[in-house]
């Protein structure tokens, strides 16, 4: 009997980074049709402006350091960084606002510090964090849900009033920004709470949906649904995400039940902003992250809790990418004290 012989290495290659990277961007493909559903095209176009400028900037930074732009170029990692940029950005975002925050997340949180493998903070929340300190106002004009908002009639702007705001600012004639515009769920809850409203009468309104935020909760699904996807792909470790999850809802639900009048059930959590995301696609970065198994956990625990505590406590509405950011600081020591051990145990 003879046996097919092929040459070595026979062991199957790892997984290149343009392919796992191609896997994120697919996965986000659901959350993404469901943006473009409740809040229109804008989304689209921050993206195509953060991805323009990301690979320019990719490009221009490894010819200044005498690096070949193959395969640094192709690895699609700029490109799954301004993605997610585009992700956190209100969908009218005039584009050199998020030129900006591409360009700061390539040039000073990745390529300054050597490119893809170095960088020891998360790109995409560096990029949006410098963005939403520089120009608060223009990162709170979020358009009203495109269904079902009742007694509120929202205005929409059409495929090419969206572009030609993106591109000269301007609106189109008779449109203002209150007609058009309006507070986030998780804005508008922490306003009227402070205003000694409870959360029963704040989520009757009809900003909010059967669990969170009106058409942020189907955008939510369908980003957990590209999240599960990745961990059906072994893309990602569950570690992070879970861990992410249960430091956001642990104390959430603990506080709901001492006081549900002032805090909102942990459902509203993660289906109110940005937790998912964080959780399956932005935590989660191989990079930033926490690499040992017990250290993804402690990491993502962190991560959940601060996001609760800035939350409720802090001053801005959502607090995802402080709380990566955060935690990104911290990763050199929690690896430093969740280290395997290499070698027997001790007797």
């Amino acid at each position: 009997m003879r046996f097919e012989l092929t040459r070595p290495p026979h062991l199957r290659p790892a997984r290149s980074v343009t392919r796992v990277m191609g896997e994120v961007l697919l996965a986000l493909v659901p959350a993404t049709i469901a943006w473009v559903w409740f809040f229109g095209p804008g989304i689209l176009y921050n993206m195509a402006v953060a991805t323009l400028v990301a690979v320019a900037c990719e490009a221009g930074a490894l010819r200044l350091r005498d690096r070949a732009l193959h395969p640094h170029l192709a690895d699609l990692s700029a490109v799954v960084t301004a993605v997610l940029l585009a992700f956190c950005l209100p969908p009218l975002t005039p584009w050199w606002i998020t030129a900006t925050g591409a360009a700061f997340a390539i040039l000073f949180a990745k390529q300054l510090y050597g490119g893809l493998g170095y960088n020891p903070f998360n790109p995409a929340m560096a990029g949006y964090v410098v963005l939403l300190i520089s120009f608060p106002e223009q990162l709170t004009r979020w358009p009203w849900p495109q269904a079902g908002l009742g007694e509120i009639t929202p205005v929409a702007l059409g495929a090419w009033e969206t572009l030609r705001f993106t591109l000269t600012g301007a609106l189109p004639a008779g449109v203002s920004w209150d007609a058009l515009s309006g507070a986030t769920p998780l804005d508008d809850l922490r306003t009227r709470l402070s205003l000694a409203a409870t959360v029963e009468q704040v989520r009757a309104g009809p900003l909010y949906g059967l669990v969170g935020g009106r058409g942020w909760e189907w955008i939510a699904l369908w980003t957990g649904v590209g999240g599960l996807y990745l961990l059906w792909r072994r893309v990602i470790r569950w570690q992070i995400p879970l861990a992410v999850i249960a430091g956001l809802c642990l104390p959430a639900t603990l506080a709901w039940l001492l006081a549900p009048a002032t805090f909102p059930p942990p459902t509203f959590h993660l289906f109110s902003g940005a937790a998912l995301l964080c959780a399956f696609f932005i935590a989660t970065d191989p990079v930033s992250a926490a690499t040992s198994p017990a250290g993804r956990l402690v990491y993502g625990f962190g991560i959940g809790a601060l996001i609760f505590i800035i939350r409720s406590w802090g001053g801005y509405p959502d607090g995802v990418a402080f709380a990566v950011l955060l935690l990104n600081m911290a990763v050199p020591a929690i690896d430093h004290f969740t280290r395997p051990r290499t070698y027997g145990h001790a007797g």
